[in-house]
């Protein structure tokens, strides 16, 4: 079976956001592989550093509307989309007035981090899975960069295992060398709870949580991983090994094409 839908869920993609090792690596991943499959659809947050006149960004109402609960309280779903112009391709973009107008992206203009990026995380991996939903899209591959997107193998995997968009679907996660420093929110544990899940699922996530537990939390429920940084924890690979995931060594750019298309087929079988 060859990877012919791919859904591509990033922190942050040039060039729409600075230059960054996520959002560099972002484009120039979808760039590499847009030839080799049929379609494929993109995810980031709406950060406030995002200028939507400039790059035309428009909301796209049959995905719209929707509240996402996070401890007990409502938050609207909203939904744009832009053209990625150097990949021919089109980015949809995940917002909310509450949790990105306004502000920077994971740090505020001290560079201190977001205290509720807990939540933010979790209504970004909600929203783009509540999204896919409605679109009745059915994705072989799920590519996920960057911690705000490190909750959605879990979710994919326990809270919308029966959900038929992501049955039969395959998780790629890539490691960064970016983190965050100060550990999540004491009850982020218990808010990213949803549907039918339970504790036992979030096994090995303390609290608070810290990213060194959040990466691994992702690689637990996923099938592969992809290193994507120079200095990345030994302990991830290890866990990784010895959990049986099917691991990408680190691509150069020339090899990023070609090798990541492979490593997708191979998870398909």
């Amino acid at each position: 079976m060859k990877a012919e839908k791919i859904l591509f869920i990033t922190q942050e993609i040039t060039p729409f956001v600075q230059a960054s090792p996520i959002g560099t690596a972002s484009q120039e991943q979808l760039q590499a592989i847009q030839d080799k499959v049929k379609e494929i659809r993109t995810f980031t947050p709406l950060w406030g550093t995002i200028n939507t006149r400039r790059n035309n960004l428009h909301e796209v109402i049959r995905l719209s509307g929707m509240n996402l609960i996070i401890d007990d309280t409502d938050h609207p779903l909203i939904i744009k989309v832009a053209s990625l112009l150097s990949a021919r391709m089109q980015v949809y973009f995940i917002d909310n007035e509450d949790y990105f107008h306004n502000r920077l992206m994971t740090k505020d203009e001290n560079g201190n981090e977001y205290s509720d990026n807990d939540e933010r995380t979790i209504f970004f991996n909600l929203g783009v899975i509540e999204a896919v939903k409605k679109q009745r899209w059915c994705p072989e591959i799920i590519h996920c960069c960057g911690w705000m997107s490190a909750l959605i193998p879990l979710y994919i995997r326990t809270a919308y295992k029966e959900e038929p968009s992501f049955r039969d679907s395959k998780i790629v996660v890539s490691l960064f060398d970016e983190d965050f420093k100060e550990p999540l929110n004491e009850t982020f544990a218990q808010k990213l709870l949803c549907k039918d899940m339970n504790v036992e699922m979030l096994e090995g996530l303390q609290t608070p949580t810290t990213y060194n537990e959040l990466i691994k939390l992702a690689i637990k429920y996923s099938d592969g991983i992809a290193i994507n940084g120079d200095n990345i924890p030994q302990e991830f690979i290890e866990y990784a090994e010895s959990l049986g995931k099917a691991i990408l060594p680190k691509q150069t750019q020339e090899e990023n094409g070609n090798n990541s298309y492979d490593f997708y087929n191979s998870l398909l079988g």
